[in-house]
Formats: structure tokens, C-alpha cells, sequence
């Protein structure tokens, strides 16, 4: 079996390539690629003090969760892009990756043009990093903690679509809190039971016999765009040292939920 997948170059994104690589035979990896140092290294997020000490507290627990950039295992072929590039890659440029059996799009830019086309066609899945329909757009789970709502905090396995986080659900994922836990490990946490759970329905080929829904718009309580994550608000996030209370969880209503 051959699968391809969109992603980035952050611990979390090569974990998933790795896990990925022990259920199928090869892995095309097209990964974007940003600076591993956010916060010190003004990129997709701007360089700043403030910045740099909630980036700091983010890679502390992507480490504990996923450990630090590796090189890939040998079954895995990899195109590295600039974070952006996706969209205007060519069918050459991509090859046999676009003969795979699965496709699987996580953390990538946003997907245009022929590609979004031909991945929609191709019945590709997307992991978002948050619990659409409620929270969609960027930064999803930190908004969730911000806004005093880690039952929010989670993952939607869905189908591709054109919209951004908009395809029809397959199903949600979320963690356990933990006794005591920072409101950082719990959202990384989050990422690793997403991963679990995806990793194990391709497994044991129950990925596409899961009957997709559709998204209600109307339960929507955020949409965010990178520019709405600003010093103040980090600022303001990081001076709360947010812990997690399991007695204070209130579900929404989730679509085949997996807890990890």
C-alpha cells in the first residue's frame, strides 16, 4: 500500500510520517517547511520576547510527546517545499506520489488549484487541529483554552474539501486530561491521540468505510486567522498558567469521539 501526505516539518508532523510508515509499504512525503525555532525566528509567526516564551512552552511539550526533528525511516520518500509553495507545484513535480492508495493532508498550507481538485477527487482525509465545526481556522485548540473551554480542545478527522476545515466529519478525537496537567502538554496530547487514531483506521481498513456528516455551521464559536494571534493575547495566555480540571469538561456534541 502507498500513501501520500501533505504536511510540515515540526516534531508532530514527522511523527505522524513515522507511524504512518509502519502500516503501509511507502510513504510520499511532500512537507512544507518552516523554522523549527518560532518565536526566535521570524516566520509564520513574528519574533518577539513574548512570542519566543510561548513558543518555548509549546516545544517543551511537542518534545516530552514527539521528541525532536529526525531524519525519516527508510520507506519514505520526501519532496521538502517552502510553507506556501504547495499550490503551485506541477503534476511532474509530484510524480509517483500521486499514485497512491491514500492521501492524508496535516498541517499543510492551504491546498488550491489542480491539487485540491485532484485530492477531493481522490477521497483524501485532513486532520484538524480542532473541533470543527466549533472551532476551525488556525491555531484552533489554543483559541479553546483561551476561551476557557478545553473540552474544545481536539482533533477532526474529515474529509478534504475546498473549504477551509469544512468537509464532512468522519469523527473526533480528544485527550484525557491528565491530574495537574499544563494547558501546552494537554494540547500536544491532543495531536497524539489524532494521530492514533487515523494510524489505526488505516491499520485495519476501516478509513473509508466510515459514513461521513456533514458540518453544522451553525455550531460554530470561533474562526481564527494567524493574525488574531498577537503578543497581547500570548501574553495574557501565558500569565493565566492554565491548568485542566476533568470535573469541569462539558462535551459538545462529537461525531464518533476517540479518546486518548
Amino acid at each position: 500500500m502507498k500513501l501520500t501526505i501533505f504536511t510540515s516539518n515540526q516534531p508532530r508532523h514527522i511523527h505522524l510520517v513515522d507511524k504512518l510508515a509502519d502500516v503501509v509499504d511507502t510513504v510520499y512525503c511532500v512537507q512544507e517547511c518552516n523554522t523549527i525555532f518560532p518565536g526566535q525566528v521570524a516566520d509564520f509567526f513574528k519574533k518577539s520576547a513574548v512570542m519566543r516564551a510561548y513558543f518555548e512552552e509549546v516545544g517543551d511539550a511537542e518534545k516530552k510527546i514527539f521528541g525532536v526533528p529526525h531524519f525519516s525511516k527508510p520507506n519514505v520518500q520526501t519532496l521538502s517545499l517552502k510553507s506556501g509553495d504547495l499550490s503551485r507545484v506541477n503534476p511532474e513535480m509530484l510524480g509517483d506520489a500521486l499514485s497512491s492508495d491514500i492521501y492524508v493532508v496535516f498541517g499543510a498550507s492551504f491546498i488550491q488549484g489542480w491539487l485540491i481538485d485532484f485530492l477531493v477527487e481522490n477521497r483524501a482525509t485532513n486532520i484538524h487541529m480542532g473541533l470543527s465545526p466549533y472551532y476551525r481556522g488556525s491555531s484552533c485548540n489554543f483559541w479553546a483554552m483561551y476561551d476557557r473551554k478545553p473540552e474544545c480542545v481536539g482533533a477532526t478527522i474529515h474529509k478534504l474539501s475546498k473549504g477551509l476545515d469544512s468537509g464532512d466529519i468522519l469523527f473526533h478525537c480528544l485527550p484525557s486530561p491528565l491530574l495537574e496537567e499544563s494547558g501546552f502538554l494537554f494540547t500536544m496530547r491532543a495531536v497524539e491521540v489524532a494521530h492514533k487514531a487515523l494510524v489505526s483506521s488505516i491499520a485495519n481498513n476501516t478509513l473509508f468505510e466510515i459514513e461521513p456528516v456533514s458540518q453544522n455551521k451553525s455550531l460554530e464559536i470561533r474562526y481564527t486567522r494567524n493574525t488574531d494571534f498577537t503578543d497581547a493575547v500570548a501574553k495574557e495566555f501565558l500569565e493565566r498558567s492554565v491548568q485542566i480540571e476533568a470535573s469541569s469538561l462539558d462535551y459538545p456534541e462529537l461525531r464518533e469521539p476517540f479518546f486518548g
